[in-house]
């Protein structure tokens, strides 16, 4: 048998011990699924000092590759990262189970019930990079939903997301459930993807998380559904209407704040009648910081140290300290930049006017639209869900940040009385 030959069998095998223990999770009751995932935030805790030890080996591997900054820094897991993951498997533990919740209910001429409820989605395989926080999101969210995961990180993170998902299989065993509810894949060997994309008969559902040639790798190769994002390309728009103090705190955040995450503003839109009064103001607060302007000739009038903007700019994720500025001369040609250049992410407006409000929520059709916030808020933490999967821009079957109930499916469920069909 060749080496990929050998793969296939190890991922095949992998997978069928997976959907069998997806089958027993399926059946467990909300009360120890809790109790389990309380038990692997502890681990997390006890661990912290062996979790920091394989994230230094990966970071020190990284170094040597010449990983960029950004890269390094998804790679990083500092004690309050740590401590964070915890905390999210806390909140995950904490939420309402959404598995069994009949969510509705109605009776039929001649006295038939029918309704639907929650019940998990099976065998869900994550595709990710970099990050080793998202091993331990991913587990809990998918414990929580009853469904058996399976995990493919980065070579970057492999030590991390062994370590990692050690404890937390220890902590799934320590309760009495069987831990391969949780796998790893350990090789780095690429074949591993591909061998996973095709295990359409035991996975139920992939979910990438990366960037956008391994995502566009996984939407060719899987025969197994796909929910995805390719790119968090996010706008913040200052309206006419705008509190100028407020436009600019929610920019400098939007951009600054952790500018390489997927929900960080990669544009400012800037409406043309407070583009003399906002636009020297935002330039002085993105040059304090070292962030490097892209802009539009008209924007360029009030920011001298601006470098041109092209078509390919507003198309960049930049993913660091690079913002473009475009001047718009309204809502419309505002959203209509969105249209073209947005990825259905997230995208905000700064404005005072409750009309202007609700139209651009009708009109940008993004998972998450801001009003007065910043985009760096799109998150499924921040909006109640405990730590997300990812953050979907397809429609089916998610849309936006991904908690329990976008990981569980429903059935009809029929309610007779000797009931036939004439």
């Amino acid at each position: 048998m060749t080496d990929e030959g050998v793969v296939f069998e190890e991922i095949r095998e992998l997978c069928r011990r997976a959907r069998a223990a997806a089958r027993r999770l399926a059946r467990v009751d909300p009360e120890a699924k809790e109790t389990a995932l309380r038990s692997m935030a502890g681990g997390i805790r006890d661990g912290a000092a062996r979790i920091g030890e394989a994230n230094e080996v990966d970071l020190a591997e990284g170094r040597h590759k010449d990983l960029k900054d950004a890269l390094l820094d998804r790679l990083r897991l500092t004690p309050e990262r740590i401590e964070q993951m915890a905390v999210g498997l806390e909140e995950i533990a904490a939420l309402r189970d959404p598995v069994g919740e009949v969510v509705a209910q109605w009776r039929r001429p001649g006295g038939l019930e029918v309704g639907q409820v929650r019940i998990p989605i099976g065998v869900i395989g994550i595709i990710y990079e970099s990050r080793p926080n998202v091993t331990a999101d991913a587990a809990g969210l998918c414990f929580k939903a009853g469904n058996a995961t399976i995990l493919r990180g980065g070579s970057e993170a492999l030590h991390s997301n062994i370590v990692l998902a050690s404890i937390l299989r220890e902590a799934i065993r320590s309760c009495g459930m069987d831990p391969d509810a949780l796998q790893v894949v350990e090789t780095t060997d690429r074949a591993a993807v591909g061998a996973l994309l095709k295990q359409n008969d035991l996975v139920d559902l992939i979910i990438p998380r990366g960037g956008k040639s391994l995502i566009k790798r996984v939407v060719e190769e899987s025969t197994i559904p796909v929910i995805k994002h390719y790119e968090g390309i996010c706008h913040v728009y200052v309206h006419s209407a705008a509190d100028l103090d407020m436009a600019l705190r929610i920019a400098v955040n939007a951009k600054v704040q952790r500018p390489a995450t997927c929900n960080a503003m990669e544009t400012l839109l800037v409406d043309r009648a407070v583009a003399a009064e906002f636009l020297p103001r935002i330039a002085a607060e993105f040059e304090h910081r070292g962030v490097e302007i892209r802009a539009c000739q008209e924007a360029i009038r009030f920011i001298s140290a601006a470098l041109p903007a092209s078509d390919e700019h507003y198309r960049t994720e930049y993913l660091g300290l690079t913002c473009n500025i475009r001047v718009v001369s309204g809502m419309d040609q505002a959203v209509a930049h969105i249209e073209d250049y947005g990825s259905n992410h997230t995208d905000a407006i700064v404005t005072e006017s409750y009309e202007a409000a609700r139209r651009f929520i009708r009109a940008v059709d993004s998972s998450s639209v801001m009003v007065n916030a910043s985009t760096r808020l799109a998150d499924g933490a921040v909006y109640g869900l405990g730590a997300e999967i990812g953050i979907s821009t397809d429609k089916l079957h998610a849309f936006g940040p991904m908690g329990v109930q976008e990981l569980t499916t429903k059935k009809f469920f029929v309610l007779g009385q000797g009931s036939l069909r004439s």
